[in-house]
């Protein structure tokens, strides 16, 4: 696999609003110039979008503008000319009903920024979760070059001693106070150790894990993942890779030139080595239906089913981002996975070079954040893919983050009909339920809730968490936060709300998990399960606003990237004036 830079000069995209003497150009450029523009910024040089997800609202990309200036002084260095473009920004921690139900949305209004104005390649400036795949969407979608600059994490949190990590302590915590074993007033105490710097979480959340992505897909600058966001080389990064867009502008290097099927299995056996988020599993189906690549839930289970778990981080193992990056990052992990015969050398990056290149002369600086991989978490780490008569289409677990002695169960099923069902009940002591139960969670996927949020890493009932137990086989429809731990079964497609087969468990069927095998089993006969499904009628719906009409009518299975359907495929982006 090789790239081969285009030959420069040629008529840049922006050059069809700015380029010449005509009544359209001027128009244009008259209106730019009452900023202060010099004429010759319009003379053919690369105009720079920096997609900035920067919101007051969006804590994790608060610092986002201040990451700016720093993009816009590398593309002034390499001779472009930066125009910062504020864009939709989805946040994880405000965004009701779920941000994932904007994941879409947000990648569509940026693709039509990307396609409806003039620019020439874009910066993308994301951080929390959902801004990073839907930025990527439309990148890929419109085929522009395009490089990642994420904002990197937060630095590590302690509470008395003990290292906190953001979101991973937040449901250990909660389920402390639960089990009382740690009162509210600690709970409050604890708190403002949680987030005590600008960045995304600090833990393997989707967050990072979407950095990751990002990097080990060749889309960022080597490196990039896990600066953190207040260390001088986040700002250093973003600098570089605002001189590197410009170049890749002139090259003409786009996603479709690195968003290979490599690029992807490189990511997705990374995402196993991370021990990275089950989140990573629909953001990056979407990705790849965007660029026009054909991957599938059994990809996932190909490429991660052998790789061994070797990042020791929070929520599958005990340190956070900080230490990651001084252990040497995500280089690091690339460079095994070269070792080990798991990653394709070949694949091109933004830097136009091979990914190989990039990271054979890693060195690893921690043996106890990046493990040996005799040493392991587990080593047969990445998401397993179940499928069976509870899935026929699949459903995902995270083998890394959940109790080994759980990942072969058999249980009785205890059924919630959606999630103020189980808000309601699960704190009732009189719930007819143990730690040998399985919790079934139905209506929380893309239709049902709508827009799958994050809720299946149901807490425990308060009964069972006083004697002491901490986990329980929980199977739903519904996502899991990143920074989220537990036998959680996760994305059970086809979702309950659209007649998959979760809709009609019942209280007291036995439900069978064998993630070795990759089964997961409704123990009842195809007679029964037909009966129930034909006698099945769906929820009525009654979307609250327009996008959420939208939403619930077009929007795909978890399976398959949980995307808008017509959305799918890349469609360029068409230059051209309008008239005036």
């Amino acid at each position: 696999m090789s790239f081969k830079p285009a030959k420069w000069p040629r008529r840049l995209r922006s050059q069809e609003w700015y380029g010449g003497t005509g009544r359209d150009a001027i128009y244009h450029r008259g209106w730019m110039k009452n900023q202060g523009y010099p004429h010759d910024l319009f003379d053919g040089r690369p105009i720079i979008g920096i997609l900035n997800t920067w919101s007051d609202l969006t804590p994790c990309n608060g610092h986002l503008r201040e990451l700016a200036e720093k993009v816009k002084a590398g593309i002034w260095e390499a001779g472009g000319f930066p125009v910062e473009v504020p864009v939709f920004s989805a946040s994880e921690n405000t965004f009701r009903p779920t941000a994932m139900m904007f994941r879409n949305l947000a990648a569509l209004a940026i693709e039509e920024q990307m396609r409806g104005q003039p620019i020439d390649g874009a910066v993308l400036l994301v951080g929390c979760d959902k801004t990073t795949p839907s930025l990527l969407m439309a990148a890929a979608s419109t085929d522009l070059p395009s490089i990642v600059v994420t904002g990197g994490p937060m630095l590590n949190g302690y509470f008395r001693g003990e290292r906190v990590g953001s979101g991973t302590h937040l449901w250990k915590f909660s389920e402390a106070v639960k089990a009382g074993e740690m009162t509210p007033d600690e709970f409050l105490e604890a708190e403002a150790s949680m987030s005590r710097s600008s960045g995304t979480c600090n833990t393997m959340g989707t967050a990072s894990s979407m950095a990751s992505m990002a990097e080990a897909l060749g889309m960022a600058l080597s490196g990039n993942a896990a600066i953190p966001a207040v260390d001088s080389r986040r700002r250093m990064m973003a600098q570089l890779s605002g001189r590197r867009i410009v170049q890749m502008v002139k090259d003409d290097l786009k996603p479709s030139d690195i968003l290979s099927k490599e690029a992807f299995e490189n990511a997705i056996r990374t995402n196993g080595a991370i021990g990275g988020s089950t989140n990573a599993v629909i953001h990056l189906l979407a990705i790849a239906g965007r660029v026009g690549i054909d991957l599938t839930l059994d990809d996932w289970d190909r490429c991660g089913r052998d790789v061994a778990t070797i990042v020791n981080l929070m929520p599958s193992g005990e340190y956070l981002m900080e230490e990651f990056f001084y252990a040497g990052g995500l280089p690091v992990v690339l460079k095994r996975l070269g070792d080990a015969g798991l990653l394709h050398k070949d694949a091109i990056t933004v830097s136009g070079e091979k990914i190989w290149d990039e990271v054979k002369e890693a060195v690893n600086h921690n043996e106890d954040v990046i493990l040996p991989v005799d040493k392991a978490l587990t080593q047969q780490g990445g998401i397993a893919v179940l499928k069976g008569n509870l899935a026929p289409n699949g459903a995902v677990i995270k083998p890394s983050a959940a109790s080994a002695h759980l990942l072969q169960h058999r249980g009785r099923a205890v059924v919630f009909e959606d999630i103020d069902d189980y808000k309601a009940r699960i704190g009732d002591d009189a719930l007819d339920v143990d730690e040998t139960c399985v919790l079934v969670l139905k209506n929380c996927g893309p239709k049902g809730y709508p827009g799958m949020a994050e809720v299946g890493n149901m807490g425990l009932p308060p009964k069972v968490l006083r004697t002491g137990v901490t986990d329980m086989v929980r199977i739903s429809d519904a996502r899991m936060s990143g920074t989220a731990y537990g036998t959680v079964v996760l994305h059970t497609s086809p979702e309950a709300a659209t007649g998959g087969p979760l809709a009609v468990v019942r209280d007291g069927d036995m439900i069978e998990l064998d993630v070795p095998g990759r089964r997961l089993h409704i123990d009842i006969s195809e007679a029964e399960l037909a009966e129930r499904l034909r006698q099945w009628s769906p929820p009525i719906e009654t979307p609250g606003s327009g996008y959420a009409w939208l939403h619930h009518a077009h929007v795909q299975g978890a399976d398959t990237g949980a995307d808008l359907d017509f959305l799918k495929g890349c469609r360029g982006a068409p230059v051209g004036r309008d008239s005036h």
